[in-house]
């Protein structure tokens, strides 16, 4: 809790049964969900007091009631608390604080008159079931995706880094509505001025909530005017796992299923938990296929309309003449004719993710062929271009991260006003401005583009390709890990045969 809370917070005990129940009863604005009991046993009067839909009240009934209600000793807190088979239970006295308990799912109890009460947390945890990936699919590696327990999310990483070292730091956010927030990283490797830095911003985010890990993200994230995302957000326990064990810092949120993952740079965006699992030559190769893509995404259209419009003779004959023939029945030149495709895949991108699975799928598909070539036969576009715009479309899909994949979108539509109005040069404009404003971004402070720049040649078989497993035996220099080692690379694999 915040420190300015903390100053309104008031003792209320001791306390009559009547005055007690007004004041709850007062704080919940007269709403019946307060079940507020009182009991009569060994001539004093006792209180029990939750929220019955938070709490299991078989639970309440068999752990608490009854043995409170069976103790024919004099009421003490300590025989109290030694006497329920819980080992919870928390002595309280403050009003705020007994409010809060009360809608995280805790039970009070509390006798007349006396100068404490008890609390015991019995929250019954609506759930998820773990279940696949949506956003992050997979075909080879772990399945599993994080859900909206934080418990649950909790156990995952445990299981996964069985260490002591892992620490899970516990921090609440949100003056008004707090959640908690778990700060996770491995104590021996993770850099200490990466660990306050996010833990100093999570501390001093003064807003009433937070309603989820990636609005979480935009408040702590270095620049919040970049279309560029600076954390990466995971659904995936084994990207997070990877990620932490080798020096990052991960951020879980209660009822969200992401993790964040600090700090980022431009080429983790475009790294695939699946790069680790499938032979090094293979994931190298999809590693440069997805660089490669991104170059095609913002490009290829913008290229088309600087050729069509400024650049004819970049452009060789027998595809001129093709170009040409597809253009003598559109009447807009082709910044319009680009825009207008481009923003017609958006909308049934788009379309398709908001309706149901199967409906989203057909929308997709035959809406992109039924408007294309509606739209050819109309003289709205050409069919060539159309083939571009498509090439672009699916190569924006081969971004692992959502994220990076949208920011790749909404690149191109500044890139072909660009082109439209300067050509190549407007284009060549383009790609400096976004290299320029790459460099002047950070990453929890870190460079946006490193290993890149600054330049580290020992990282660059960590982010652009892969090397053997065997040749993996250091971290990530570029975010300074306290131990850089992972395992001595010629020690690491004895391959001697069972006869030497």
């Amino acid at each position: 809790m915040r420190k300015s809370r903390k100053n309104k917070y008031t003792n209320i005990f001791p306390s009559k049964m009547e005055q007690l129940e007004e004041l709850l009863t007062s704080k919940f604005e007269n709403n019946t969900d307060l079940s507020f009991s009182v009991y009569n046993h060994l001539n004093k009067k006792i209180a029990v007091f939750y929220i019955p839909y938070q709490v299991t009240p078989e639970k309440v009934e068999a752990l608490l009631l009854k043995p409170l209600l069976e103790n024919d000793n004099a009421w003490d807190h300590e025989k109290v608390l030694n006497d329920i088979p819980l080992s919870s239970g928390e002595k309280t006295t403050v009003l705020e604080e007994i409010l809060e308990k009360i809608i995280n799912g805790h039970v009070i109890i509390y006798v007349e008159n006396e100068d404490m009460a008890i609390n015991y947390p019995m929250l019954n945890v609506q759930k998820r079931a773990l279940s696949k990936a949506e956003t992050e699919t997979v075909v080879i590696g772990p399945q599993v995706a994080f859900t909206e327990s934080l418990t649950t999310n909790l156990n995952i990483m445990r299981w996964r880094i069985r260490s002591t070292d892992l620490v899970m730091e516990k921090i609440m956010v949100g003056e008004r509505f707090p959640r908690e927030v778990r700060l996770v990283y491995v104590k021996s490797i993770a850099n200490e001025t990466d660990i306050h830095t996010m833990r100093q911003r999570l501390q001093e985010l003064h807003v009433d909530e937070v309603e989820d890990n990636n609005v979480l993200m935009q408040y702590i994230e270095d620049d919040s005017f970049t279309v560029f995302p600076q954390f990466y957000s995971t659904e995936l326990p084994d990207r997070a796992t990877y990620a932490i064990t080798k020096g990052r810092i991960g951020v879980l949120m209660e009822n969200s299923p992401n993790a964040i993952l600090a700090p980022s740079t431009l080429f983790s965006f475009f790294e695939s938990t699946e790069d680790l699992y499938m032979r090094w030559n293979t994931g190298s190769f999809l590693r440069i296929l997805r660089f490669i893509s991104m170059i095609i995404a913002v490009t290829l259209t913008p290229l088309y309309v600087a050729g069509v419009t400024y650049h004819f003779e970049t452009i060789p004959t027998q595809l001129l003449v093709s170009v040409g023939q597809s253009r003598a029945s559109v009447p807009f030149p082709p910044i319009f004719e680009a825009i207008f495709l481009e923003l017609m895949i958006e909308l049934l991108r788009e379309a398709g993710a908001r309706l149901p699975t199967k409906v989203g799928q057909t929308i997709g598909i035959v809406g992109g062929v039924v408007v294309g070539t509606a739209a050819v036969q109309a003289g709205i576009t050409s069919n060539i271009l159309i083939i571009f715009i498509t090439i672009s479309a699916l190569a924006s899909f081969t971004a692992p991260s959502y994220l990076m994949g949208t920011t790749i979108r909404i690149l191109r539509f500044p890139m072909i006003l660009l082109a439209g109005m300067l050509g190549i040069i407007g284009i060549l404009f383009g790609i400096s401005f976004i290299l320029i404003h790459l460099l002047r971004i950070t990453s929890l402070g870190r460079p946006y583009l490193t290993p890149i720049y600054p330049f580290r040649m020992e990282d660059l078989n960590k982010v652009l390709f892969r090397l053997p497993q065997s040749f993996q035996g250091k971290r990530f220099a570029s975010f300074r890990p306290k131990d850089l080692i992972r395992f001595k690379e010629r020690r690491a694999i004895n391959k001697n045969d069972i006869d030497e």
